[in-house]
């Protein structure tokens, strides 16, 4: 069986994650996420930012929106690896932005913030991600 690659060579060869991984390289966060972590992502779909208002992701990945877009970015990513075993007893978890999200568990399932969990426990070699229908937004 095939080892799991890091996070982005994941993100990367699902093309449902085809905005997020443009994001990460512009954010220049490439290195972080293919760093040992681990890490858990809450990983955005496209259809996900194609929620945000329009034109929203094109001005993101400017150069000069690289700040906003890496504090969007970071407040996806939590260090540790989460399960989807784990998260679900957590009601917060602190992100690498520095900022925490929101977990309830209800009748739509896990939601972090406002966004509901797809998919989870996506295992890659340095961490977990956890498929997610919006954007977070700090």
């Amino acid at each position: 069986k095939k080892e799991a690659g890091t996070i982005v060579a994941v993100a990367a060869g699902n093309p449902d994650f085809s905005t997020l991984v443009a994001a990460v390289k512009a954010a220049g966060l490439v290195d972080t996420l293919n760093s040992a972590g681990p890490f858990t992502v809450f990983a955005p779909t496209n259809a996900a930012f194609a929620k945000l208002p329009a034109g929203t992701v094109e001005s993101l990945l400017k150069p000069e929106n690289k700040a906003k877009l890496t504090a969007i970015l970071t407040y996806h990513v939590v260090a540790g690896k989460v399960t989807a075993a784990d998260v679900v007893k957590l009601k917060s978890a602190e992100t690498v932005n520095g900022k925490a999200v929101k977990i309830t568990t209800g009748d739509r399932g896990v939601m972090v913030n406002d966004a509901t969990v797809t998919a989870t426990d996506i295992k890659a070699s340095n961490g977990v991600i956890h498929v997610i229908d919006s954007v977070l937004i700090p």
